[in-house]
């Protein structure tokens, strides 16, 4: 079949509170976002594997705080004071920091004057604390201290409204039958299911072909055949 040339267009992600559906995968750490005034010392570490939804619920915490939303490795060169001087920061992927000494001393700081003023702070990862290979001390017993909401492996609810989300945030329209065809034999995880949408609309526009069980089956057999 003729190949079609693609462009790659950018990608609509919605991201707020009404978008991100609930299932008891996340029903906690949803449940302690939405509460976030009332966190054991002002803090709250979002842990939980690729693709889980930390991102999508920080982001969510931000428009309801108010909060900075930081990349961890971007606090190397961080203007901490001025960071900390809104009060409600949310810095994602920490564990990006290990072997990094300037980011670690920033965090260090930043926690510090978060907490000492009244502020809060949101930390997400993909690892609890102790295997993010922080070479602080003080930094190390602060972040192994706070409070952990726990992502957990996505149920088939979870699952399905997140292949919707992904479907719609590329305003691609797929029929109702095609997400419990996908949901029945995917990996199981968020990641999975990013990449399985982002193959099945490449796959489509390449070829010129709506989306289908039968594109989703030959690209299911392909993933496996490649190993993935």
């Amino acid at each position: 079949m003729a190949q079609q040339l693609t462009f790659d267009l950018p990608v609509r992600v919605a991201r707020g509170r009404a978008d991100f559906f609930v299932s008891p995968a996340n029903a906690l750490a949803v449940a302690q976002i939405d509460d976030w005034r009332e966190w054991p010392q002002q803090k709250l570490l979002l842990v939980g594997p690729a693709g889980s939804g930390k991102t999508h619920l920080a982001h969510v915490w931000a428009d309801v705080a108010g909060a900075r939303l930081v990349a961890a490795p971007d606090l190397t060169a961080a203007d901490v004071p001025a960071l900390a001087a809104g009060g409600v920061v949310a810095v994602e992927d920490v564990e990006r920091i290990a072997g990094d000494d300037a980011a670690q001393v920033n965090l260090f700081h930043l926690h510090n004057l978060l907490l000492a003023e009244g502020g809060h702070l949101l930390l997400t990862a993909r690892q609890p604390p102790r295997d993010w290979g922080l070479a602080l001390p003080d930094l190390i017993s602060r972040m192994q201290a706070t409070t952990t909401a726990t992502l957990n492996a996505p149920d088939d609810a979870l699952l399905s409204a997140v292949l919707v989300k992904l479907f719609a945030d590329r305003q691609l329209q797929v029929p109702p039958r095609l997400i419990p065809y996908l949901v029945a034999r995917m990996d199981r995880s968020l990641a999975a299911a990013q990449g399985l949408v982002a193959l099945l609309d490449a796959r489509a526009l390449a070829e010129g072909r709506k989306i289908s069980e039968r594109l989703a089956a030959q690209v299911l057999d392909n993933d496996r055949g490649n190993g993935r």
